[in-house]
């Protein structure tokens, strides 16, 4: 089984594929949103708390929340239902997804670092990649940095920078 592991804090994630049955059995049984140690991938991750965020099966249905299964059912999905992208307005579709009880059947499980070990993984909490996109209103870049009403916001906008194209120079944006 593969282990996507993201990590919030730095931007950064992480594949780490498990072909050990017995180290994965203590995921198992357990729903999205659970919390659980990650002693049992091995000893670089003594100390961390996973959270599981959701996943695929073998034939590549998605996992979905409140689904109290194992297995597969085909649910009626709209518009604001995970799992389901509608194409036209108001439109509805019966859809395959998974239940979100973790069992062998799965091919990738999803996984966020909730709480830091005592070591670095390398490749994951040991690097930061920075922000592609940020906030454009100032009431949020306020937040996101701390910010009082008197600082000047404009200095803390997040740029991307762009490059040059036919006799025009390099630019950025916001």
């Amino acid at each position: 089984m593969k282990l996507n592991i993201s990590y919030p804090a730095t931007g950064c994630q992480k594949l780490v594929e498990i072909d050990d049955e017995k180290r994965m059995r203590p995921l198992y049984e357990k729903r999205i949103s659970a919390e659980v140690p990650a002693d049992v991938l091995g000893d670089e991750w003594k100390g961390y708390v996973l959270r599981i965020t959701g996943g695929n099966d073998k034939q590549g249905f998605p996992m979905k929340q409140g689904v109290l299964t194992t297995g597969r059912v085909k649910l009626l999905l709209s518009k604001g239902h995970s799992c389901f992208r509608p194409r036209v307005k108001g439109e509805r579709k019966r859809k395959s997804v998974r239940g979100c009880i973790v069992d062998a059947n799965l091919s990738v499980l999803a996984l966020t670092i909730v709480k830091k070990g005592e070591q670095e993984i390398p490749g994951l909490t040991d690097k930061t990649v920075p922000r592609r996109l940020g906030p454009k209103r100032a009431s949020k870049i306020r937040r996101l940095f701390n910010l009082t009403k008197d600082d000047d916001v404009r200095q803390y906008v997040v740029r991307r920078p762009l490059a040059a194209k036919d006799n025009k120079k390099a630019t950025s944006k916001a």
